[in-house]
């Protein structure tokens, strides 16, 4: 704001740690020797210029002064209610405070400039709307402090300036609110504070109001809940004595109850324990409600209780093959456990050194391939109960060790209770996704899982809230995981690998005939004699329009398909029964998502031009297919060095290095231009670049591509490979030669080019995808090379490909 008026000379009045606002009337005790002074020397001033005494009100806020004071006048001088001198000051106005000057007395004397306060009339509606919104909440304040009769007055007031200094009376707004609010010059926008100020508060009184209702009605609830209660034993008592019974007590019933159960000898010397410090507790100790909860966990739990194992081997191996398709990994190894277990107990082993004949296997595999359903189908082979622990996204370790007891809400860990609602010792236990297993600050629930998966120590586990020692040897856990890397190490080792590596066509046809279409057709509220679906159209639906290890995607396929034929008959459109052929699923459910690159037009094949090459990788989804693209810069670019793009891993970027290596020192062997590659820049890029990769199985691929792209010979559209390479050209093994032939197979490819120290893996890989794959194993590049690369033709041109 600007200010018009005449500066004014004035004497320096400090208030330590008070604001006084224009509008205000205060009493100032004039012991203060500053105080005395002011007033003194405005008194001095006055007697030779009409008017009252004026003095400059300052706040001083530890020792600093405000840059603007408040213009007051005293009013009176006298004595105050406690009989000391005082004076009694109304504030007039704001003052911008200039430079100190000389005056009589000894106060402080300064320069100052009024502040221009005025608003223009009439008032805008924005500034209307300000004004009413805030006599209302100031009405509503003193309303709730039985203020009545300063409503009125607030409510009177229509200057803007004025009402928001009216704020300066407020006991809830700190003196730092207050010097905000002096030294706002501008009306609007102190009256906007001070209703901003007074909102606040509002809100803040209502919460506060909430929570001391809701603490009294707490309190009451406690003491009536009490004396109901007392009354409560008091009629419990006169009973007893009316019908001649003996009093006895909640501790003698627990006592009676652990003595009763069939506990071990150790667990039941812990009960006991307890029982005597529930005996010796009051009734409003916390203690007693520990003790209470940890008895009837204890007393729950079925320490001595274990199903019969079915030991008909043979009956087994029928309902693991009637239930699953495949797998036969799995499948031999919990006949071989069974056969193991019968035998033990035929021989009177059941129990050697502590501990029982359980296991311990992890079946890792790609998802949807049946892993979580095949631990249901080895408890009903074995005659067990099942359990399964959801283990994704665990982070606390204390959900699989349990909490301490003196934790509020402390509960065992989820062994404890997957035991506990088993109802037996010996049940199955599936601990589901645990490679999803997490740690933060809370600890590390995989190494608490250390001990329950070992099975050298299990027979003694301890959880942090029993704290009594649980034999866990007999029981059968199994542990699913899509990749085996991301469990620890430690936590691998006490397990037995079982990896479900996916299933062939051949497979997913069997599994969709036999469990998956009679699943859907029930849901899909079909009759078996209604809708049937024959062979070629699921095998077309399992190599064409899914492209998985697991068959997830193809039970919704079916599903989809069932949906479609069940709403055509309700509108009226198709009769019923129905037999869905190869060639109505086009119509049906649209066209196929995975047609075989060997199937597609030569032209669009990836492998149409020089430089292009396929390859085989493992994901978390099992097998796939990579292909490899590679160009080289425009020399006039100046672009020399290698480009990789493709959201790439250290170990494969280092794969290419060695490939380009490889070439441009043994290149001219190979008959091949390596002069291109001193000269010009060489870029490789894997197609999908969103999908991370990394590993070294692509160093033949990348080998092979960049040969194409040098001798503009093309890849061969059937040829897939996989393999290490090193400097010398030799191919070096890999791992998950099973899921990349089985990915091969999906994608029609027929010949695969492996690493030759990698012969032995054939033995896992199904008879029927052998019979289908030209598999060759090589053990050196030159080898890789001439079986992928096509012959070169008469008008081949030498010209190598540029990238564009």
């Amino acid at each position: 704001m600007a200010s018009t008026s005449t500066p004014l000379t004035l004497p320096v009045l400090p208030l330590d740690d008070e604001v006084v606002l224009p509008g205000m009337v205060v009493p100032l005790d004039l012991s203060d020797s500053e105080v005395r002074a002011a007033v003194e020397a405005a008194q001095a001033a006055a007697r030779t210029t009409p008017g009252k005494p004026r003095v400059l009100l300052v706040p001083r806020i530890d020792g600093t002064y405000a840059g603007t004071g408040v213009l007051g006048t005293v009013e009176q001088v006298g004595r105050l209610a406690d009989g000391d001198p005082g004076a009694l000051i109304r504030g007039r106005g704001r003052v911008r405070i200039g430079a100190g000057t000389t005056g009589p007395g000894a106060a402080l004397w300064v320069e100052g400039t009024r502040v221009d306060e005025s608003v223009p009339e009439p008032l805008p509606g924005q500034v209307a709307e300000l004004v009413k919104e805030y006599k209302a909440l100031a009405t509503a304040w003193l309303r709730k402090r039985g203020a009545w009769q300063v409503v009125d007055r607030v409510q009177a007031i229509d200057d803007v300036s004025a009402l928001a200094d009216n704020s300066g009376y407020s006991p809830f707004l700190t003196t730092d609110q207050k010097v905000e609010l002096l030294e706002t010059a501008d009306p609007v926008a102190r009256l906007k504070l001070a209703t901003q100020q007074l909102r606040d508060h509002l809100a803040e009184q209502d919460v506060a109001e909430s929570i001391a209702k809701d603490v009294q009605e707490g309190v009451d609830k406690q003491q009536r809940e009490f004396l109901l209660r007392r009354q409560l034993e008091a009629v419990r008592k006169e009973l007893r004595e009316l019908n001649g019974e003996q009093e006895g007590e909640e501790s003698d019933d627990y006592r009676a109850r652990v003595e009763a159960a069939d506990l071990p000898e150790k667990v039941r010397e812990a009960a006991l324990k307890e029982v005597d410090k529930l005996e010796r507790s009051s009734d409003q100790s916390p203690e007693g409600s520990w003790i209470r909860t940890w008895l009837d966990t204890v007393l729950e739990m079925p320490w001595n209780e274990r199903t019969e194992d079915a030991y008909d081997i043979q009956g087994a191996q029928a309902v693991l093959d009637a239930e699953h398709s495949g797998l036969q990994d799995v499948k031999e190894r919990i006949t071989e456990y069974l056969a193991v277990r019968k035998r033990r107990t035929d021989r009177g082993l059941g129990v050697v050194g502590g501990r029982r004949g359980g296991a311990v296997l992890a079946l890792v595999g790609p998802p949807g391939v049946g892993k979580t359903s095949l631990g249901e189908s080895v408890a009903h082979a074995m005659g067990r109960k099942f359990v399964r622990v959801a283990l994704g996204g665990v982070r606390d370790e204390a959900e699989i060790r349990g909490h301490r007891r003196t934790y509020v809400g402390a509960l065992p860990g989820r062994i404890v209770r997957a035991v506990k609602e088993a109802g037996s010792m010996n049940p199955v236990v599936l601990l589901d996704e645990i490679d999803k297993v997490g740690s933060d600050f809370r600890g590390d629930p995989a190494a608490a899982l250390l001990e329950v998966l070992d099975p050298a120590q299990n027979h003694t586990f301890r959880d942090h809230y029993l704290e009594v020692e649980l034999d866990l040897s007999d029981v059968v856990f199994l542990a699913t995981a899509n990749v085996l890397e991301a469990i620890p190490e430690a936590l691998a080792d006490r397990m037995e690998i079982v990896r479900l590596d996916g299933y062939t066509e051949d497979e997913k046809v069997v599994i969709a005939r036999d469990h998956l279409l009679p699943r859907q057709l029930e849901r899909a509220g079909l009759d078996k004699d209604e809708v049937a679906i024959d062979e070629g159209a699921l095998r077309k639906l399992a190599g064409e329009y899914t492209r998985e290890a697991g068959v997830r995607t193809l039970e919704r396929s079916i599903a989809r398909l069932l949906r479609k034929v069940a709403a055509q008959h309700e509108l009226g459109e198709r009769e019923l029964p129905f037999t869905v052929r190869e060639e109505d699923l086009r119509s049906l459910i649209g066209r196929p998502h995975h047609v075989p690159e060997s199937a597609q037009d030569p032209a669009e094949r990836r492998t149409s031009v020089p430089g292009v090459a396929t390859g085989l990788a493992v994901t978390g989804a099992g097998g796939d297919v990579l292909y490899v693209e590679a160009s080289l810069a425009d020399p006039e670019t100046g672009a020399a060095g290698l480009t990789l793009t493709g959201q790439l891993g250290d170990v494969m970027k280092e794969s290419a290095q060695i490939a380009l290596s490889f070439l441009r020192s043994r290149g001219a062997e190979l008959e091949l231009p390596v002069g291109d590659l001193k000269d010009r820049g060489v870029h490789i890029h894997f197609p999908a670049g969103a999908v991370p990769k990394d590993g070294p199985s692509a160093g033949v691929t990348m080998t092979t591509a960049l040969a194409s792209l040098l001798s503009g010979r093309l890849v061969r559209t059937d040829v897939a490979m996989t393999g290490e390479v090193s400097l010398t050209g030799r191919v070096l093994p890999i791992g998950g030669v099973k899921q990349k032939l089985l990915a091969a197979h999906r994608a029609g490819v027929t010949t695969v080019i492996i690493p030759k120290r990698n012969e032995p893996d054939l033995d896992d890989v199904p008879a029927e995808v052998l019979d289908k794959l030209d598999v060759r194993a090589v053990t050196d590049v030159r080898q890789v090379l001439e079986l992928a690369l096509a012959p070169a033709t008469a008008d081949a041109t030498p010209e190598v490909p540029v990238a564009a």
